[in-house]
C-alpha cells in the first residue's frame, strides 16, 4: 500500500526524540477504495488452505463409498475383502455410527432420522454409505472397490409433483408422506382486497436446483481424544455455529469437547462450505473408530453429487390489481424441495425472506402457504442468495405479468408499487423493518445514469430488423444479518412458546493492543474471499488513528480459544453489517478504556482524548499529547502505575447484536433480517432466432447498500454475485434421471460460465446508511444472486413477446429450450421399414442414457464371425476390460469388467446374455452391471451380412448407466463408449484374420483418449 505524506510524516520523531504535534484530520480509511492485504499470499501462492496444513503422525487418509441408487434398503455390506488390503487400517460404515453417534437434529417436527452414514436405507445418489481409512488415499480408493453392498431398490420420488402425490412412496416411513410440513400465514385483509380489485394477475414458477462451485471442495481434518472422550477437528466450515451444537449432538458430547478450528484461508463457498458439518462429524467418527487421526478431501465429483444445492422452489403467486397496476394483495403459495433429509439449517432457505416476502413494494396485504417435501436427492443448504432468488423469480415475474396483461409498462408497474422514501422504515406485512432508502429515487437514477432511454432505442431499432430483442427489470430489497429467530416461524406459537425464544444475530469481535502499539483483531468470521482484513484493518485503524498497516487482522478460528456465538460465521450477507460492526464497536470500548487511563496525564477529560496521526491528545491542547504506543505500552510493563481502580486497556470483547431483531410474534410476524438493501436492475438481451442463444447485450445493476466501507470491495462483490447469477439464469442446471440418478458430475455438463461468457454490468451506487449497524453498513454481496436471474427472465420474456410469445422456458434458460419455442417442433425418426429385419430395442429407463449405432466390415465369413461371438473364450478376449467370463448358462454368461471413464474408475460384476439368435445373421445382447462406481444396463442388436470381402456387422445399442460413471457427464460418457465400441472392433477385425493396430504405434486420437483417461 502506498502511504500519502501525512501519513508518513505523522510517525515522524524529531531529532531531541519527541513526536511532534498532530497532523489535521487525516482522510478516513472507511470509505476508501483500497486494494486487499489478503491478495499478496493468495497470487504467490503462499496462502494456506485446509488442505496445505500439516498432519498429525499416523494420520489416515479418507475414501467414501457413497450409494450408486436414489432410493433403496440397505440389505448388507460386506467389506472383509476391503480390510485385507494391504495398507487399510479400518473400515466404518452405519453400524458404527449407530453405536458410537447419534442422528442429526431436525429443524421441524417431524420423525424422519439422518445419520453421517446410511443406516438401513439410501435416500440419494452419493449418499455416504462406508468410509475405509487408510495409509494413503489410493488405497482407500482401491479398497472401496473391494466392499460389495446388496440394496433393494425402492421406487424413486425426483420432482415436487411426485412428492405430492399421495401414492409416492414415502421417504421416512415413520412420517407417512413426502409432504414433511405445511404452514399458512395470513397478514392484514387479503380476501377483502381480492374483492374489490379490478384484476386478479397469476403466475406459477419452478425455480430449479443449483451449486455455487466454490474452488475448493470439503476438507475435514478430524482427531479423537479417547482420554477426554473429545474431539478436535480443523475443517474449512463457514458457519453457521449454530449447527455447532448439532455436530456436538449428533457425536454424544458436550459442545465444549467439540473443538472446531478453521484454516488460514478458504477457496471460496458462497454458503457450500456450511454443508461440511456432517462430514465433521463423519470424519470424527471415523477417528474415533480407528483410533488414529482422519484427513479427508472431497473431490469435484463428490461434491457436484452430493455436497448440497439451492432448494428447488415451485410457486404459485396472484396479485389482486388496480386498473393502474397497483397491487392490493398477494397471495403465494411456495412448496421447497429439500432433497432427502431436512439438514441444518433448513428450512432456512424457505423462511429467511419471509420479513421480506413483499420486496420492495408496498403490499399491505398478504396470504401464504409453505411446503416443504422431501425428495430423493441431495439434500439442500445455503447457497449465495439463499432463498431469495427463488422469491423474486415468482414476484418479479409476477410484476412482469401485470404489466403484461393490463397493457402497461413494466417500468411504471414497479415506480407506482415501490415503498416510498417518507415511510421508512417501513414495516411490511409480515413483520419485515425496512430500515432505510429512497427506492423511487434510486430507481430514477439508475434509469438516467444506466441510459435506459438509450437502450429502449436500440431495442426498437433491432425489433425493426426481425430480431429478437428485449428488456427486463428487477426490483428487491436484499437482506442481511439474518435474525435467528426467522428458521422458528416454521413452528406455531404454541410450539415456540414450549421451545424457548430464538432471535437476534450476535456477531464478535476481539481488539487487542501489544506493548508497542500494534493492534491485532480477532472475528468469528471465517472469510472466503470477502476482503475481511483489507476492511476490518480500515475500520480499526481509524478508531485509534494509526496506520493502516499497524493493525493485524486474525481470521483464523479455533472454538476452543476465541469469542464466539451460536450465530458466528460467514452467511447471510453479515461481515459489512455485523463482523465489522462488531470490531468497531470492541476497538471504540477499547479507546475509551485508554482514554480513561490517560486523561490524567493530560489533565483533560476522558471525553475530550483524541486518537490521530499515532498519537493520544487532549481536544483541547493537541502539544499535549503522548504516542499511542507509550500509552498501549503503560498497561503491559507498568500496570502498578495505573490509577486506582482501573484496569489495563489490553483486550476488549464485543458481542454486539442489533435491537431490531426480535423473536416471531404471536401472530407470526417476523423481522427475518437487520437490514435491507436495494437493488433496481435492467438489462437488454437478444436471442439468436436460429440457435435460441441468448446475448447480454447491456445489463445495468443500482445498488443501495448503505454505507459501502470499501467500494473496490463492493464492486468485486457485486461482479461475483453477478457471475453466479449469469450461471444460474441461463448455463447451470443439476440434472437427474428418472430414477433419480446423477448426471451432471463434472463441468462437462454442469456448465459454469466463464469470463467468456459474463459481459461486465454497468455498476451504479446510492447510499442510505443503515441506522441499525455500527458503521451504516448493509450487505451487498448475495444481491445480484436475488435480482439477475429473474431480471435477464424477464428480458427474454420480453423479446420472444415480439413473436406472440408468452411463456419463458424454466431455468436455466438455455438454446435449447428457446429453440424449441421459436421453432416448430422436428418431425420424429422414421420407424425402421416393415419387413427389415431389425428387432426393436427396449427401452432402458433412467440414468444416463446412452445410444449409438454404427457398422464395421471385418474380413471374415459371417460363419466364423458368428463363431467367434458365440465362443465364451474369444468373447471375453474382445470385450474391453474384461477379466473373467465365466458361462452361467445357455447363452447366459457373469463377467468381471473393469471400466473406466474420465475421472473414476471401478470394477464391475456384468451378467450378459444372447437371445434372439438368428445364425449366422443377428443376435441381441443385454447386460447389466453393478460396482462401486454404480450400475448399468443396455440392450444391443447386431447383423451380420455377408460382402464380397468378408462380413459386414452392423450394430444398434441403448444403454443407462448411474452411480458416479453417469455423473461423470454425457460428454465424456458418449465418447468413452465410442471409444469402447472401436476397440470391440478392433479386437475381432483382428481375431477374425485382420491386421489390428499396433500396440506401440497408438494414433494421435488414441493417444489424446488415454490422457484423458479413457485407456481402457
Amino acid at each position: 500500500m502506498t502511504m500519502t505524506a501525512t501519513q508518513t510524516a505523522a510517525h515522524t520523531i524529531d531529532s531531541e526524540g519527541v513526536s511532534p504535534p498532530p497532523p489535521p484530520a487525516a482522510v478516513p480509511f472507511v470509505g476508501r477504495a483500497m486494494p486487499r492485504v489478503e491478495d499478496a499470499a493468495l497470487l504467490t501462492g503462499v496462502a494456506r488452505y485446509a488442505d496445505d496444513l500439516p498432519v498429525k503422525p499416523g494420520t489416515l487418509h479418507a475414501a467414501i463409498l457413497r450409494s450408486p441408487h436414489a432410493h433403496a434398503d440397505l440389505l448388507d455390506i460386506d467389506f472383509a475383502a476391503a480390510l485385507a488390503v494391504p495398507g487399510v487400517a479400518a473400515v466404518v460404515t452405519g453400524a458404527d455410527a449407530k453405536r458410537l453417534a447419534s442422528a442429526f437434529l431436525v429443524g421441524i417436527r417431524a420423525p424422519m432420522e439422518h445419520w453421517c452414514l446410511a443406516i438401513d436405507r439410501v435416500r440419494h445418489v452419493g449418499e455416504p454409505v462406508a468410509v475405509v481409512l487408510a495409509d494413503s488415499r489410493y488405497v482407500a480408493e482401491d479398497a472401496l472397490d473391494r466392499i460389495e453392498v446388496r440394496y433393494r431398490p425402492l421406487p424413486p420420488v425426483t420432482s415436487i409433483a411426485q412428492a405430492l402425490e399421495k401414492e409416492s412412496e414415502p421417504l421416512h416411513p415413520a412420517v407417512g408422506s413426502n409432504l414433511v410440513n405445511s404452514r399458512s400465514f395470513r397478514y392484514g385483509d387479503p380476501e377483502a382486497a381480492f374483492a374489490r380489485a379490478a384484476h386478479a394477475v397469476s403466475v406459477e414458477v419452478e425455480y430449479p436446483r443449483n451449486s455455487c462451485t466454490p474452488m475448493e471442495c470439503f476438507v475435514v481434518l478430524a482427531d479423537y481424544d479417547a482420554a477426554e472422550d473429545a474431539y478436535e477437528v480443523l475443517s474449512n466450515f463457514s458457519g453457521p455455529f449454530a449447527v455447532h451444537p448439532v455436530m456436538a449432538r449428533a457425536l454424544n458430547v458436550p459442545g465444549s469437547r467439540l473443538r472446531l478450528k478453521t484454516p488460514p484461508h478458504s477457496g471460496g463457498s458462497f454458503g457450500n462450505k456450511q454443508a461440511v458439518f456432517p462430514h465433521v462429524v463423519l470424519m470424527g467418527l471415523c477417528a474415533r473408530v480407528a483410533g488414529r487421526p482422519v484427513k479427508w478431501v472431497e473431490d469435484r465429483l463428490e461434491h457436484l453429487m452430493a455436497a448440497t444445492s439451492a432448494t428447488a422452489r415451485r410457486m404459485r403467486i396472484e396479485a389482486a390489481v388496480e386498473p393502474d397496476g397497483r397491487v392490493l394483495a398477494l397471495r403465494m403459495e411456495q412448496t421447497e424441495d429439500c432433497g432427502a433429509y431436512l439438514r441444518a439449517p433448513e428450512p432456512a432457505s424457505l423462511y429467511r425472506n419471509h420479513g421480506n416476502l413483499t420486496g420492495a413494494y408496498d403490499i399491505p396485504n398478504l396470504t401464504v402457504t409453505n411446503r416443504i417435501v422431501v425428495t430423493n436427492k441431495t439434500p439442500t443448504g445455503l447457497n449465495r442468495g439463499f432463498g431469495g432468488g427463488q422469491l423474486y423469480y415468482g414476484l418479479e415475474r409476477l410484476m412482469n405479468r401485470v404489466a403484461a396483461e393490463l397493457g402497461l409498462d413494466p417500468l411504471d408497474v414497479i415506480r407506482r408499487n415501490l415503498v416510498a422514501a417518507d415511510a421508512m422504515p417501513y414495516r411490511t406485512a409480515s413483520g419485515g423493518m425496512l430500515d432505510s432508502g429512497d427506492y423511487r429515487a434510486t430507481l430514477e437514477q439508475a434509469v438516467h445514469e444506466g441510459a435506459l432511454d438509450a437502450l429502449k432505442a436500440r431495442r426498437d431499432a433491432l425489433r425493426a430488423e426481425g430480431r429478437l430483442y428485449g428488456i427486463g427489470y428487477a426490483a428487491v430489497v436484499e437482506p442481511s444479518i439474518s435474525n435467528m429467530g426467522y428458521i422458528t416461524t416454521v413452528l406455531t406459537a404454541d410450539e415456540r412458546r414450549k421451545a424457548g425464544p430464538k432471535n437476534g444475530a450476535q456477531a464478535t469481535a476481539s481488539v487487542a493492543v501489544d506493548p508497542t502499539g500494534g493492534v491485532s483483531v480477532t472475528v468469528a468470521s471465517a472469510p472466503q474471499g470477502q476482503g475481511h482484513r483489507t476492511v476490518l484493518a480500515q475500520v480499526v485503524a481509524d478508531v485509534f488513528g494509526l496506520r493502516f498497516e499497524d493493525i493485524r487482522v486474525n481470521t483464523d478460528l479455533d472454538t476452543g480459544k476465541d469469542a464466539w456465538s451460536i450465530a458466528s460465521g460467514n452467511y447471510s450477507s453479515r461481515f459489512a453489517g455485523a463482523v465489522a460492526g462488531a470490531a468497531q464497536v470492541a476497538a471504540t470500548q477499547l479507546r475509551g478504556r485508554m482514554a480513561t487511563l490517560v486523561a490524567g496525564q493530560l489533565n483533560c477529560r476522558a471525553e475530550d482524548v483524541r486518537f490521530a496521526g499515532g498519537k493520544v491528545f487532549s481536544d483541547a491542547n493537541p502539544d499535549n499529547g503522548l504516542s499511542f504506543s507509550r500509552v498501549a505500552a503503560a498497561g503491559h510493563w507498568a500496570p502498578g502505575t495505573l490509577p486506582d481502580g482501573q484496569e489495563a486497556a489490553l483486550r476488549e470483547t464485543a458481542f454486539w447484536t442489533p435491537e431490531p431483531l426480535k423473536a416471531p410474534t404471536d401472530a407470526d410476524h417476523i423481522n427475518s433480517s437487520a437490514c435491507y438493501g436495494f437493488i433496481f436492475d435492467f438489462c437488454g438481451v437478444e436471442i439468436d432466432r436460429t440457435t435460441g442463444a441468448v446475448r447480454i447485450d447491456r445489463y445495468v445493476t443500482m445498488h443501495d447498500a448503505g454505507r459501502l466501507l470499501n467500494p473496490l470491495l463492493v464492486e468485486g462483490q457485486i461482479l461475483g454475485g453477478f457471475a453466479h447469477a449469469v450461471g444460474t439464469a441461463l448455463y447451470e442446471e443439476y440434472a437427474y434421471g428418472d430414477d433419480g440418478r446423477f448426471l451432471s458430475g463434472t463441468f462437462a455438463d454442469y456448465l459454469v460460465p466463464t469470463a467468456c461468457e459474463v459481459p461486465v454490468p454497468v455498476i451504479l451506487h446510492r447510499e442510505s446508511p443503515s441506522p441499525v449497524t455500527p458503521l451504516g453498513a448493509k450487505g451487498v454481496g448475495e444481491g445480484n444472486c436475488m435480482s439477475t436471474p429473474v431480471c435477464l427472465a424477464n428480458a427474454v420474456a420480453d423479446a420472444l413477446s415480439a413473436d406472440g410469445l408468452n411463456e419463458v422456458p424454466s431455468l436455466p434458460i438455455t438454446p435449447a429450450k428457446l429453440a424449441a419455442l421459436i421453432h416448430s417442433p422436428e418431425p420424429p425418426r422414421p420407424a425402421s421399414a416393415p419387413g427389415s429385419g431389425e428387432v426393436p430395442l427396449a427401452a432402458v429407463k433412467g440414468g444416463r442414457g446412452l445410444t449409438a449405432e454404427g457398422s464395421r466390415e471385418v474380413p471374415a465369413t459371417p460363419e466364423q464371425v458368428w463363431a467367434i461371438l458365440l465362443d465364451p473364450r474369444e468373447l471375453a478376449a474382445l470385450l474391453p476390460g474384461c477379466e473373467a467370463l465365466d458361462l452361467v448358462g445357455p447363452n447366459a454368461y457373469r463377467a468381471e469388467v473393469v471400466v473406466g471413464i474420465g475421472p473414476v474408475r471401478g470394477r464391475y460384476t456384468a451378467e450378459v446374455a444372447l437371445s434372439d439368435l438368428d445364425p449366422p445373421s443377428a443376435l441381441t445382447l443385454t447386460g447389466s452391471g453393478t460396482s462401486a462406481l454404480g450400475s448399468g444396463s443396455g440392450t444391443g442388436h447386431v447383423t451380420l451380412e455377408r460382402t464380397a470381402t468378408g462380413t459386414r456387422v452392423t450394430y444398434r445399442y441403448s444403454a443407462s448407466v448411474g452411480g458416479k460413471v453417469a455423473a461423470v457427464g454425457g460428454r465424456m460418457l458418449d465418447s468413452a463408449s465410442r471409444l469402447l465400441i472401436g476397440q470391440f472392433f478392433e479386437k475381432l477385425v483382428a481375431r477374425a484374420g485382420g491386421a489390428e493396430v499396433p500396440a506401440d504405434s497408438p494414433s494421435l486420437l488414441t493417444r489424446l483418449l488415454r490422457l484423458l483417461g479413457f485407456d481402457r
